[in-house]
């Protein structure tokens, strides 16, 4: 029950249900103005065609100077002939002395006011019904000689109240008509104002898994769809590049993950072929720990990229010297490089607002990166920069560099750019450093030439803009 109540309307009800009352309002008004001016306008008539009754009457009146020409006028006529209109002439004295044959019985002198004196031109008409029979009735006065006289005439409107009551009828038929027609109508336009909304819901339904290159022309949809249209192909894009990457990311992972476990198992079962020393089973050993081992930094590695991307804004930072934690690392790798005859020059000041932890992993990946690629009297300088709004990093070796067509690509997961140095790393070093430093709101950016060294730039809010971030953060 409760579910049915929430169940929100579709979108054709609402358009019938807004579109129905306002035509019915519309006809309303239409028919109804129609009405008024129609009926309006046949009593306007009626009380003008009784004016000029009145004033016939008078002329006549005046002309015989009585009234004895009324009376020959009425002499032709029988109570049981329909007249159209009924005249009363009455004196002074308050006597009938000329009326229309029947006119006592319907239109007794009573039912005439003697407030009902105005001139019928300029509106002193009533009406009066007798329950079978509707009259305007007016009652003037009017002289003949020296004497007045009171016209009491009367106008059978029995035939206009019928034309009334039948022309409502008709009008409210018509209404009830447009009614029903106006909901008929909103239907079948709301149908088929709606019928590109279901072709492109039947296009969508034919995306999966193995159709994510399905997409919806937005062209040929009406303006008011093109940018949903837009946007489900957006999405779709987005989706696509994320399956393929996700199917790309599997296949490198199993890759990865193969590789060391067939070491750890050719080499058990080797060693198993036969009985061997000491020394030969614990060489074996040796190799499988080293093989355990990657395989530990691999998983390491993508659980910390997972729960980078699944607890952003969760970094705990603070400003620290970004100089005395560059000159830390350096210390760390100046063994390393000392081994290999490699400079390591730290440079600039400044401070940063990061998690320092997860600085040091950053910068240790880029040094490391940068050790492993440098040959034997080479340099690697560290520079810290305080700009206005940001600090960078730049870390800039004199090592073998990197073709250009890889380098939009190192910044993937397992994405190598020399297949021949597969055993070294994991290909996701770059990957971390990106993470980390989009998980800061910052970026990173790398420049490289072959035989002339690789520059990387790490880029991470400055302390000055920590109120923001935090207020940001919090809302």
């Amino acid at each position: 029950m409760s579910r049915r109540q929430t169940e929100p309307r579709s979108i054709a009800s609402q358009l019938v249900l807004l579109f129905t009352p306002a035509a019915a309002f519309l006809l309303c008004c239409g028919i109804g103005v129609l009405y008024w001016t129609v009926v309006r306008h046949a009593f306007a008539e009626d009380r003008a065609v009784l004016a000029d009754k009145v004033f016939a009457v008078r002329a006549d009146l005046k002309a015989a100077g009585g009234p004895a020409v009324i009376k020959e006028q009425f002499k032709a006529t029988r109570p049981s002939d329909r007249a159209a209109y009924w005249v009363r002439v009455i004196d002074s004295a308050g006597r009938s002395v000329a009326e229309t044959p029947g006119m006592e019985k319907l239109l007794p002198a009573s039912v005439f006011s003697a407030d009902q004196t105005a001139d019928p031109a300029r509106g002193g008409v009533r009406d009066y019904s007798t329950g079978q029979k509707l009259f305007s009735i007016v009652s003037t006065k009017a002289r003949a000689g020296d004497r007045e006289y009171t016209l009491q005439i009367a106008q059978d409107r029995t035939m206009d109240e019928e034309f009334e009551k039948s022309f409502g009828l008709l009008v409210a038929a018509v209404l009830v008509g447009g009614i029903f027609a106006s909901a008929a109508i909103a239907i079948t336009v709301t149908r088929r104002g709606l019928r590109p909304l279901a072709a492109m819901t039947n296009s969508l339904r034919r995306v999966g898994a193995d159709r994510l290159d399905e997409r919806v022309p937005p062209n040929e949809w009406p303006r008011e769809l093109q940018p949903v249209a837009i946007a489900f192909d957006d999405m779709l894009d987005r989706l696509q590049d994320s399956f393929t990457r996700l199917s790309q990311f599997s296949a490198d992972l199993a890759h990865e993950l193969r590789t060391p476990i067939a070491n750890i198992r050719g080499e058990a079962e080797v060693a198993l072929t036969r009985p061997r020393s000491p020394n030969e089973y614990q060489a074996v050993i040796e190799s499988s720990v080293a093989e355990c081992e990657r395989l530990s930094g691999i998983i390491d590695n993508l659980l910390f990229l997972a729960r980078a991307e699944a607890s952003e804004g969760q970094v705990h930072r603070q400003e620290f010297d970004a100089r005395a934690a560059v000159e830390k690392i350096a210390a760390y790798y100046e063994a390393v490089a000392e081994e290999r005859r490699i400079r390591l020059i730290c440079q600039g000041e400044g401070s940063i607002f990061a998690d320092p932890l997860l600085f040091e992993r950053t910068l240790s990946n880029l040094v490391d990166n940068a050790l492993r690629f440098t040959p034997e009297e080479g340099t690697i300088s560290i520079t810290v920069d305080a700009r206005s709004g940001l600090t960078e990093i730049v870390v800039q070796d004199t090592g073998a560099g990197i073709a250009a067509e890889h380098l939009r690509h190192v910044f993937d997961r397992f994405y190598r750019a020399d297949p021949a140095r597969s055993s070294e790393g994991t290909g996701l070093g770059l990957a971390l450093v990106k993470s980390i430093a989009e998980l800061h709101g910052g970026s990173v950016a790398i420049e490289s030439e072959r035989a002339r060294g690789t520059k990387v730039t790490l880029r991470f809010p400055a302390p000055a803009t920590k109120k923001a971030i935090e207020s940001d953060k919090i809302s």
